[in-house]
């Protein structure tokens, strides 16, 4: 008999006689699933806990070095922890994605037990191991504030915020899901278990761009445990894509990959040890090719064709007036070429999905930003009526644009109508930055024109976008880029080219800003540089030019009444003039306005008649 090691988890003594990452017993086989699974490899913090009395990550401590210590995660918490940090949280808006609020709750929880009255300092450094991508770290502070003065006495639970009797404009909210997310019972889909639910993940491409010789399987489809061993062959349609079909579900025999985040093939397993193990097993034969790696060499006349229809995934064209006359009769004119790279998302929870044979077709549980696109690029996969798929987000932890693209859904529906039996398929940290799409990195080439008092005449540019390995959303973030390089300003010519190319980069699609943030920042750094040949600050050239209410800006929108940019100028005037070197300024616009729910599975159709 091997070795056993004993610990208490939650003041329960336990035992096991395997040697593996903590972070796997709590959730694998305690079932404690408020301690997240961010990364396994110690980077983000989601699943701290407290390790004799010290804030730990879980994921880099293994059974086997856990032995003789006390564990606390927070369902181990006391009662009064418990409300005092659910309160806290939801007061001060602590919670949004809540994936990483289990972990901060655990660090917090480590620094008030050794110091009840904590500085603000001291909250930070107790935190400086937990990553959040959606508060921006202020409120989960003042959290930690607020729980610390409960605990105290010296604040107090009021109990009719939660109940939200109050609620309305103005108001303070208390958010539906923080309870559930404070304490870590709410349910993302690596938490969901089922009875006979297995395990798949699929083989990746070694290469950005290679030619699939063959396919060995056969030691893995043999090893005790593996249920299938799925190709492309066995995908009724290999195409998927949230706008244009052009993502192959696994890259089949004799074809050539387009990114390294490609699937080869997909391994249905009893667990997730035969499962990694059965990977292992796989031998796939590649002729390597030389990738196209960036936008000129997918304009160049020779290059290979990443797609049938060649290297341009998209192109728009945006005018409005004379650009050309206006600039050659400007008194300052700044050209600049500007490249913004590839970003990274960031969401803390990575890509996963379960999927079940449901009534006469599947369902699945998901974590993404689309369950109707969703269902609908499941459906075109499996040649299926939409109807026969259900598709059920559970909780999303994070996603800012990356989780709009399929990316595990399809293949877990596929393995589970394959085995029968409900699968899980998710990602692990290195698998989900190699696949899901990515900010467009661009180049781009902007030429903007002023009078002699620094107002804007007219602007010319040029954008060329690296959609990656395939189109995403390449279109519609490319015309936003064009449609917004001019920025909330008052002009009326411009001429905006914008051209998306594919190459054997990892695919991009949206992401926050959904393509503005790189021309804004192109035109910004242009108001720049024209404001020093004018003679006046960055600030007032971007006031004498702001639009304001009745005026007409360059995309021929009419700016109505609600429109107040030169207000926020001046807000912020003697902040940036009174901090020289330290303080940046700019403006942009997207997406204002007050939403309205629309009906049709979140579509719907305007139709305008005259009347009669």
């Amino acid at each position: 008999m091997g070795e056993i090691y004993s610990f208490t988890v939650n003041g329960v003594e336990r035992s096991t006689g395997e040697d593996k990452p903590l972070l796997r017993y709590l959730r694998d086989d305690l079932h404690l699933h408020s301690v997240k699974d961010g990364c396994s490899e110690g980077a983000c913090g989601t699943c701290t806990i407290v390790v004799d009395g010290k804030a730990v990550k879980s994921c880099v401590l293994s059974t086997k070095r856990a032995a003789g210590k006390r564990i606390i995660t927070t369902e181990g918490l006391s009662e009064a922890e418990k409300e005092a940090f659910v309160y806290a949280f939801g007061a001060k808006g602590s919670v949004q994605c809540g994936f990483c609020i289990p972990g901060m709750v655990m660090a917090g929880k480590a620094l008030l037990d050794r110091t009840p009255d904590p500085t603000e300092e001291e909250i930070k450094q107790a935190l400086k191991g937990n990553i959040c991508r959606c508060t921006g770290y202020k409120k989960i502070i003042e959290g930690i504030q607020l729980t610390a003065a409960i605990l105290r006495g010296e604040a107090r639970i009021e109990e009719s915020l939660e109940k939200g009797d109050r609620y309305g404009v103005g108001e303070r909210a208390f958010r539906l899901d923080v309870r559930e997310k404070v304490l870590g019972y709410g349910e993302y889909p690596d938490d969901v278990e089922m009875e006979g639910m297995v395990h798949a993940s699929a083989v990746r491409s070694k290469y950005p761009r290679a030619k699939v010789l063959d396919i060995n399987y056969e030691k893995a489809l043999a090893l005790p445990g593996v249920l299938a061993v799925l190709t492309a062959e066995d995908v009724p349609n290999n195409k998927v894509g949230h706008l244009q079909q052009d993502w192959d579900v696994m890259i089949a025999k004799g074809d050539i990959t387009r990114c390294v985040g490609d699937a080869i093939c997909l391994v249905v397993a009893e667990t997730r040890s035969i499962l990694a193990e059965a990977k292992k097993l796989i031998d796939i034969e590649y002729e390597e090719l030389a990738p196209v790696s960036s936008i000129q060499a997918a304009m160049a006349e020779n290059a290979p064709k990443i797609h049938e229809n060649g290297n341009l995934c998209q192109k728009r064209h945006v005018t409005r007036g004379d650009a050309k006359t206006a600039l050659a009769n400007s008194k300052y004119v700044v050209t600049q070429s500007y490249q913004t790279p590839f970003t990274e998302h960031g969401f803390l929870e990575p890509e996963c999905a379960v999927a079940f044979p449901y009534k006469d077709g599947v369902k699945v549980y998901s974590t993404d930003q689309g369950v109707y696109d969703t269902r609908h690029e499941i459906s075109i996969m499996l040649g299926w009526e939409p109807e026969r798929i259900v598709v059920e987000n559970k909780l999303v932890g994070g996603g800012f644009g990356g989780k709009e693209d399929v990316s595990v859904q399809h293949l877990a529906a596929l393995a589970a109508l394959k085995v029968d039996r409900p699968v899980k398929v998710v990602l692990s940290r290195q698998e989900s930055i190699n696949f899901h799409p990515k900010r467009h990195a661009m180049e781009g080439t902007f030429t903007l024109g002023c009078d002699e008092n620094g107002i804007f005449t007219g602007l010319d540019c040029e954008i060329y976008f690296d959609t990656g390995a395939y189109a995403s959303l390449c279109g519609p973030v490319l015309e936003r880029a064009c449609t917004h390089s001019v920025g909330p300003y008052c002009y009326q010519n411009t001429d905006i080219r914008g051209f998306g190319y594919y190459t054997n980069n990892p695919p991009a699609g949206a992401f926050r800003g959904f393509g503005v943030c790189q021309s804004e920042f192109a035109l910004e750094s242009n108001i720049n540089l024209l404001a020093e040949k004018v003679g006046i600050s960055p600030w007032e050239i971007r006031y004498r030019n702001a639009i304001e209410p009745g005026k007409t800006l360059p995309n021929g929108q009419i700016a109505d009444c609600s429109t107040a940019l030169k207000e926020t100028l001046l807000a912020v005037k003697d902040v940036y003039e009174s901090n020289p070197g330290r303080a940046g300024i700019a403006c942009a616009m997207k997406n204002a306005g007050v939403g309205v729910g629309l009906p049709d599975k979140g579509r719907a159709r305007l139709k305008v008649h005259e009347a009669e």
